[in-house]
């Protein structure tokens, strides 16, 4: 073989590499597992595998995290389903989650704002289908919430009377509640 060909070849195989681990490594099929504190459904969905998000599982996902004053479903952002299981893989956990809240619609964010207590934004993040507040079975909050400010992909709350982590795809920023 010429040394021009093996140029060739050689240049190929390092430009196809990174592709190639990917495909052998993969990012393969991703779980998450959600149990809605209010409702008490749980689903389990892979939502992602090596061809993108799978809509037909990420609708389960919107579904278990709808708003359970109203019932209004809405289309989550992607990037959270990501966050969360990026987060229990980093946890060394099964990525089984606590929701306290996912989507909220304006008339309960408003409730929720008038009734006090603090935390809830006017604008919220949860209106629009950014932000979910959390729990990780087998994780404490404390290291939740330090996986998640070590992340820097959003912002993250952290409410230790309430004993949950708020995570969105904002800015990045951080703040503790009660």
């Amino acid at each position: 073989m010429s040394t021009r060909r093996q140029f060739v070849i050689t240049g190929v195989c390092l430009a196809l590499a990174p592709q190639l681990v990917w495909a052998a490594a993969g990012e393969g099929e991703r779980e998450l597992v959600l149990t809605n504190t209010h409702t008490n459904e749980t689903v389990k969905a892979v939502y992602k595998n090596s061809a993108g998000f799978i809509e037909e599982e990420c609708l389960k996902l919107d579904r278990v995290l709808r708003d359970h004053r109203s019932g209004e479903q809405f289309t989550m952002d992607r990037a959270l389903y990501d966050q969360l299981a990026d987060l229990a893989r980093d946890a060394d956990c099964h990525a089984h989650f606590e929701i306290i809240s996912g989507f909220r619609s304006p008339a309960s964010n408003e409730m929720l704002r008038k009734k006090g207590g603090g935390g809830v934004a006017e604008k919220s993040l949860h209106m629009e289908g950014r932000a979910i507040d959390v729990r990780l079975k087998g994780c404490p909050c404390e290291r939740l919430r330090d996986l998640a400010l070590a992340a820097k992909r959003g912002g993250v709350g952290f409410y230790p009377s309430s004993d949950f982590v708020h995570i969105d795809t904002g800015r990045v920023r951080t703040w503790a509640g009660r």
